[in-house]
């Protein structure tokens, strides 16, 4: 008998398009450009979400009544309005904070301007400036008190501003006493030759002591020397101690 005809293998399914595009995606095999045009991909996904919510956004705008909208643009009008005041009110506290320091460090200048010219008048700081040197030497002791406090009166009315005679700083209550040969000042006795430091303008002190009739000419005729040389330095530095008056009030106090 004839041997039976093997039957034929049965015909492979065709592959569907659905099934290329499964295969060719699993496994994953990702090159450089696929993984450069995913990147790009999410980076435009991220723009597009973000263009539709401010797109959302602006719709809801204008979606919104007319009573909406005026009433947003009277509260950002208003807020604006708010801070403009804010900022106004602050730059005026600035404003007043930088003028009261400036006064406070003028006023605390001329404060201690102030003290140190009532200290020069009262004796109490030293002081230097121009002026003038008289030495008045009396070897044969006929030189009276009052005729140094003549001298020193016509000082003062010559425009002296800071004087000192020897060691004693002469203020406005200094006061001579003893006799010719012992003469005290303040209480404190001074010998001769008695050196008069005195500041103030030279051109004015100088003349007013050589003038005819002067303290030069007087204390000569007492047949003492006398001797005035200017100078541009003069240094005063004895010192009065600076007491508080018992009774005397400022006026303004």
């Amino acid at each position: 008998m004839p041997e039976p005809t093997p039957a034929p293998p049965p015909a492979a399914a065709p592959v569907t398009g659905r099934q290329r595009l499964l295969n060719s995606l699993w496994p994953p095999r990702l090159t450089r450009a696929q993984l450069t045009v995913a990147v790009l991909l999410c980076v435009l996904g991220l723009g597009l979400a973000i263009q539709v919510r401010s797109t959302s956004d602006n719709s809801a705008l204008r979606g919104a009544r007319q009573e909406d909208l005026v009433r947003i643009l009277d509260e950002l009008d208003n807020r604006t309005k708010r801070l403009e005041d804010e900022k106004r009110r602050l730059e005026s506290q600035r404003t007043e904070l930088e003028s009261s320091s400036n006064q406070a460090a003028e006023a605390r200048k001329q404060t201690a301007q102030k003290e140190q010219q009532l200290g020069i008048l009262a004796g109490t700081v030293g002081a230097q400036g121009p002026g003038i040197e008289l030495t008045v030497s009396d070897p044969k002791g006929l030189v009276e008190p009052d005729k140094l406090l003549d001298t020193l009166q016509e000082l003062r009315a010559a425009g002296a501003e800071a004087i000192q005679i020897n060691d004693v700083r002469v203020a406005a209550d200094t006061y001579f006493s003893g006799a010719a040969g012992r003469v005290e000042i303040d209480g404190k006795k001074v010998s001769q030759p008695y050196r008069f430091k005195v500041i103030g303008k030279p051109q004015d002190l100088e003349p007013a002591l050589n003038i005819p009739g002067g303290v030069v000419q007087t204390l000569e005729k007492e047949q003492a020397g006398v001797s005035v040389q200017r100078s541009e330095k003069i240094i005063v530095d004895a010192l009065r101690p600076a007491k508080r008056p018992d009774y005397a009030r400022s006026s303004s106090q």
